[in-house]
C-alpha cells in the first residue's frame, strides 16, 4: 500500500513531467521576436523542472533502499544506492544552474547554465558507466 508522501510526490512528479516538453519546446523554438526575459524565465524553470525531477527519483531509490531490504536482492540495494546518489547530486546541480547569474554568464560560447546542463548529463553517464565497470570487475 503506497503512502500518502509517495502519491503527493508521483503526483508532483507526473505535474513536472507534464511541463518539461513546453518549456523545452520554449527554449529550442525561440526566435527574434521572443525576449531575452521569456528565455529567461523559461530556462530558469526548465532547470527547476529537472531539478524537482531528479530529486523526487532520488527519494523514490531512497525509499526503495531504506524500507524492507529483503524486497530487493542485495546485489542491488548498493546500485539503487549509487543511483539515488547521482540523482540527489544532479537534483541539486540544476537547482544550482538555475540562479540568474548562468544566464547571463556565458561558457564555451553559450550560457553557463546550458554547459551546466551538458556536465549533468556526463556526469549520469559516468556514473551508469563507473557502475557497469564496478559491476564486471566483481
Amino acid at each position: 500500500m503506497e503512502s500518502l508522501g509517495i502519491v503527493l510526490l508521483n503526483t508532483a512528479m507526473l505535474f513536472l513531467i507534464s511541463i518539461e516538453p513546453y518549456l523545452l519546446g520554449l527554449l529550442t523554438t525561440s526566435s527574434e521576436a521572443t525576449s531575452g526575459a521569456v528565455l529567461s524565465f523559461a530556462s530558469e524553470a526548465y532547470a527547476l523542472d529537472l531539478a524537482g525531477l531528479m530529486l523526487i527519483l532520488g527519494i523514490f531509490a531512497h525509499k526503495l533502499t531504506s524500507g524492507r531490504l529483503e524486497s530487493i536482492k542485495p546485489e542491488l540495494v548498493s546500485v539503487y544506492r549509487r543511483v539515488r546518489n547521482t540523482q540527489y547530486i544532479v537534483g541539486v546541480w540544476f537547482a544550482i544552474s538555475a540562479l540568474p547569474f548562468f544566464w547571463t554568464w556565458q561558457l564555451l560560447g553559450t550560457q553557463a547554465r546550458i554547459d551546466m546542463w551538458y556536465f549533468a548529463l556526463v556526469f549520469i553517464g559516468m556514473s551508469r558507466l563507473s557502475g557497469t565497470l564496478t559491476k564486471i570487475r566483481s
